[in-house]
């Protein structure tokens, strides 16, 4: 790659032009990268991005170069990664990686509100977590940021040391390994291998790890690191407790030892929105972060106490029928168990449990599904319905039992069926839709 290009490119997106790669979404002043996937030929789209305003489209096929603005490089996607580590050199400040089976996002999403009450902090939208949605998050951030975030998501081998070749980050973090894109993976150790990429990267270069020491394979993986560790023991540099887990998570917790900035003897209690006994070591690694960039506990307190989840990630939502758990922006077998462990909480009324299938499992698929039917069986929940192919391979339907193939039938018969008056968990991975039941509870 000529690093003329990349200077030009770099040199235009410190002037203000942002990144576009869906020509859809093109405006004046964009440059448009035609980026190809198996379905789809960014290139082919160069011309229409071009006529939408974008000053630049970058392409990858000498067919579709119609004039100056088209600027062919050998590869589209290498491009984009190479501008956002170039943008990444530029920015001298602190770059906090996370990754994890579960609680990505929601970790995520706290860190960036606690760090934000002291510093200029920047971090990745959305998921914007693999190998296109880290470089476009680099390049997003603005250059007066006092410290960033990056989300990273892996669903094969090698893909976090790609991405922290990228990202460069200084710090980091992992939530927890469990049994998620096993499709990609093929076992837990895979995962908890692929996922120590973070941590191998951090290690080699002086990097600084947050281990959650709650997860057995996080704390052997790092034995022999430096760490700052937390968790529910009392030997954790910054421990914690649940006081209370319905509706929502309260928590007390303290630090045992100095690290960073925060000093041994701090304690306090944090109030949350959030709902799931699995979310305490995500608030928990917000809490240990924030103290040790030098957070005032208060403002850790009250940044979580105030931060609200949303797209369908760990919400109490009380509706004028029923209360919903509603946590359908993903699931696996490790977070299914969690999101069931946390129904049971709630035992005020009848449960029910609306459960779409689980994705990217592979070999392991049927046995997985098979295991949380019989866990939903042994809980004797009175509203049982079970949403996708896998389920409906794996259930049968009985008389508090509903077996679906697709979201919209479960839709339809809510909307002649509507249930009134039960604790109500909707859990499925993001391909099911399973937020679509929630007008009809």
């Amino acid at each position: 790659m000529e690093d003329g290009i990349i200077s030009h490119l770099l040199e235009l997106v410190d002037k203000g032009h942002r990144i576009c790669t869906d020509s859809r979404k093109a405006k004046a002043g964009h440059i448009f990268f035609a980026l190809k996937g198996e379905n789809f030929d960014g290139n082919r789209f160069a011309e229409q991005s071009l006529q939408s305003g974008c000053s630049l489209a970058v392409i990858d096929n000498p067919g579709y170069k119609t004039g100056e603005k088209c600027l062919l490089v050998e590869d589209t996607l290498l491009t984009l990664q190479l501008l956002g580590k170039a943008r990444r050199r530029r920015m001298d400040i602190p770059l906090i990686g996370i990754t994890g089976s579960n609680g990505k996002t929601t970790t995520k999403e706290l860190l960036q509100a606690i760090l934000s009450t002291r510093f200029y902090s920047a971090a990745t939208k959305g998921n914007l977590n693999n190998h296109i949605g880290v470089p476009l998050s680099l390049l997003s951030f603005p250059p007066e940021a006092d410290c960033a975030i990056v989300e990273m998501g892996a669903n094969h081998s090698g893909e976090i040391a790609e991405l922290c070749e990228i990202a460069m980050p200084t710090h980091g973090l992992i939530t927890n390994i469990g049994q998620a894109h096993l499709e990609g993976f093929g076992s837990v150790e895979a995962v908890a291998k692929a996922k120590n990429e973070l941590y191998a990267y951090l290690d080699k270069n002086n990097g600084t790890l947050f281990v959650n020491h709650d997860d057995p394979r996080l704390k052997e993986m790092t034995r022999d690191m430096q760490t700052i560790h937390y968790g529910m023991a009392g030997d954790n540099h910054c421990s914690g407790k649940i006081i209370r887990s319905s509706p929502a998570l309260h928590i007390h917790f303290r630090v045992n030892e100095n690290f960073g900035a925060a000093k041994q003897g701090i304690q306090g209690e944090v109030k949350s929105s959030l709902t799931g006994t699995y979310n305490f070591e995500n608030i928990l690694a917000g809490i240990t972060v924030g103290l040790y960039f030098g957070v005032e506990p208060e403002k850790i307190i009250r940044a979580i106490g105030d931060y609200a989840p949303e797209n369908h990630r760990s919400q109490i939502i009380q509706t004028s029928r029923n209360t919903v758990l509603m946590d359908a922006y993903n699931a696996n077998p490790s977070s299914m168990d969690a999101a069931l462990n946390n129904l049971a909480l709630f035992n005020d009324r009848p449960g029910a449990v609306f459960l779409g299938d689980m994705l990217e499992l592979g070999p392991v698929a049927k046995e997985a599904h098979r295991r949380v039917m019989d866990r939903v069986k042994q809980m004797q929940i009175p509203l049982q319905v079970f949403v996708g192919k896998h389920f409906a391979a794996t259930c049968e339907a009985e008389e508090n039992t509903l077996v679906f193939n697709h979201v919209s039938d479960a839709v339809e018969w809510l909307r002649k069926n509507p249930i009134r008056g039960y604790n109500v968990l909707v859990k499925g991975s993001r391909g099911i839709r399973m937020e679509k039941l929630l007008e009809y509870l």
